[in-house]
């Protein structure tokens, strides 16, 4: 399957239309629903195949967010051999008391992997969180940047954003397509 083929599968699994409260607290008229794509193994699986190529070379440990990152971590993992991360918004408050389970971090090149970028608000608290820990955090990468900011915000922390699709690459996919 080419970019634009994928790009144009993910636009009409996961883009909506109407009026969301995003994390970041602005509303947006489109919605990126990404559980859609996660949910569908196919296309799942055809994303971390994509995204595999666009790890940095170097890296040790791939660190998927809560919720949505974990899916697309634990499938990119499988594509590039890679240990995983899952990373919980907060420790919790039970058990082992993490906010990091899985792949020890400390000291290890770690790339953290979200679903869909928009403010980069949480990946930044993420990241703070993971050096604490004593990640050495220096790349993100999505699946989709909303190209509302997130990059240029992350930038500020010091972060690289990667991304395998951008919202323009899926006006392109869905004009093409005639939707």
């Amino acid at each position: 399957m080419t970019l634009d083929e994928l790009a144009r599968e993910v636009d009409a699994a996961c883009r909506l239309r109407g009026e969301f409260l995003l994390r970041s607290g602005r509303t947006a008229t489109e919605y990126f629903d990404k559980y859609r794509f996660e949910a569908d193994p196919v296309l799942l699986d055809a994303l971390a195949g994509r995204l595999a190529a666009l790890v940095p070379a170097g890296i040790e440990v791939l660190a998927g967010l809560e919720m949505g990152g974990i899916a697309v971590v634990t499938a990119l993992g499988r594509h590039t051999g890679l240990p995983c991360a899952f990373v919980r918004k907060t420790a919790k408050e039970y058990g082992t008391a993490r906010l990091a389970e899985g792949a020890d971090v400390t000291g290890r090149r770690v790339l953290v992997v979200e679903d869909v970028v928009t403010s980069g608000g949480q990946l930044a608290i993420s990241t703070r969180q993971l050096r604490e820990l004593g990640a050495i955090v220096e790349d993100a990468l999505c699946v989709i940047d909303r190209e509302e900011g997130g990059a240029a915000a992350l930038a500020a922390d010091g972060i690289t954003l990667g991304a395998l699709l951008t919202r323009s690459d899926l006006d392109r996919a869905r004009d093409r397509a005639g939707r």
